[in-house]
């Protein structure tokens, strides 16, 4: 809506969390590479993906809609980040370092809907 996603707070905050979860997931197992490695990447690029939509959409019903859908993926990407943990396919530490971006991209996230 006429200011580049870039500039978004919110789109930041999610595209560092992708980029931690693409290096972590490096290390996944070669059989999840197209189960939980794959899924996991796909749900965190949904939440940059959607705001950036969102962002070039004419009104702030669309954008309203397309954080809503961010919200969604951001909800998956707990889940998925939860369920590697107890797989151990990465450490407490890892997960810890995901989960505070996650947590703190959803408190963004959720102010950002609220404010539309």
């Amino acid at each position: 809506m006429g200011k580049s996603y870039k500039s978004l707070l919110v789109w930041q905050k999610a595209h560092e969390l992708v980029c931690q979860i693409y290096v972590a997931t490096k290390s996944f197992p070669k059989d999840e590479m197209y189960g939980i490695t794959s899924q996991l990447r796909r749900a965190a690029v949904s939440v940059a993906t959607n705001i950036v939509e969102g962002s070039a959409r004419q009104s702030k019903n669309e954008l309203r809609q397309f954080i809503n859908i961010s919200l969604g993926s951001l909800a998956e990407t707990e889940y998925l980040l939860e369920l590697c943990l107890n797989l151990k396919y990465f450490d407490e530490n890892e997960y810890n370092r995901m989960e505070s971006i996650r947590a703190e991209l959803g408190a963004m996230l959720w102010q950002f809907h609220k404010n539309l």
